[in-house]
């Protein structure tokens, strides 16, 4: 990889922010926080991006990860190869730019190596597990596909406690549900399906008819029970803005605002998200966070 490269890998994994449900590191914060918080996030983008195959064409990634040609296409090599890279990270120096742009964040904030392990071990399990039998059995891979990142949240801000952990894990997990209902169709494209088998089962849907354009009773009946179960675990972390002061309040409530918002957005949508993801707007978003911070919900 040339010097050029770098800057194009950071550009291609960090302009992604722009996408997510919820505000990344939005202009109000301290730029101190921003600046760590964008470091989180691009290894938290683009150890998805490699779960998912969508790195960006070419093979630079694997290339800076030390990846051969060959096997620049198996996602496990490159996560394995993710993984010794983040360990370089605590105690040597990383290949990969974006590690190394992780790597002041880690060390100003005392940041620990567990919740970064748990988010390559979430892709991991990706490439090895595509069904969930029970609900129960999602939320164990929520613990590690969402909630490192807001426990990574909470260390950047200095502000982790037992309470406010238990507090963000529910909004976390509540948020990956979210976003794997915005994105069953996508899901289903890669054989992977996070509706719980058993409540599919209860609600007589088939992956085939997960394959529709369109969903039918059945379908929408699902994506409204599980919509409310996301809700469920919102409301439970919702408290956890109230336990903050200041700008970590609004980004807090952001988050919520953000999952509330896309909810609204699914059940606009009448439960039919088999056409694509639906998407909340910037006015409802704000509403919600203005609900939030009012402390009316």
């Amino acid at each position: 990889m040339t010097a050029a490269d770098a800057p194009d890998l950071e550009r291609a994994t960090l302009d992604k922010a722009a996408s997510e449900n919820f505000p990344v590191a939005p202009f109000f914060l301290p730029k101190d926080w921003r600046d760590d918080l964008m470091a989180v996030y691009g290894f938290a983008r683009l150890v998805d991006d490699i779960g998912d195959g969508d790195l960006a064409p070419g093979g630079a990634d694997a290339r800076v990860l030390g990846v051969s040609a060959t096997e620049a296409e198996d996602r496990l090599v490159l996560l394995d190869a993710f993984e010794t890279d983040l360990r370089r990270v605590f105690d040597g120096t990383p290949r990969h730019p974006l590690l190394r742009r992780l790597q002041p964040t880690v060390r100003r904030r005392g940041l620990t190596p567990e919740p970064f392990l748990g988010l390559i071990a979430a892709n991991r399990q990706d490439q090895l597990v595509t069904r969930y039998e029970t609900y129960d059995d999602l939320l164990a891979y929520c613990e590690l596909s969402a909630n490192p990142v807001g426990r990574l949240v909470l260390g950047v801000t200095g502000t982790s406690t037992p309470e406010r952990i238990r507090l963000s894990d529910a909004i976390c997990t509540a948020l990956q549900i979210v976003e794997h209902l915005q994105d069953v169709a996508q899901d289903l494209g890669r054989d992977r399906v996070y509706l719980p088998a058993e409540d599919m089962k209860r609600f007589h849907v088939r992956e085939t008819d997960l394959a529709r354009k369109t969903a039918g009773a059945s379908v929408r009946a699902l994506v409204a029970y599980e919509a409310q179960r996301a809700g469920d675990l919102l409301n439970e972390g919702a408290p956890l803005v109230g336990s903050v002061h200041g700008r970590l309040k609004l980004l807090l409530a952001g988050f919520v605002a953000g999952g509330r918002a896309a909810i609204r957005a699914i059940a606009a949508a009448e439960y039919d998200v088999l056409p694509g993801p639906p998407k909340p707007g910037k006015v409802q978003l704000l509403r919600e966070a203005g609900v939030i911070l009012r402390g009316e919900g």
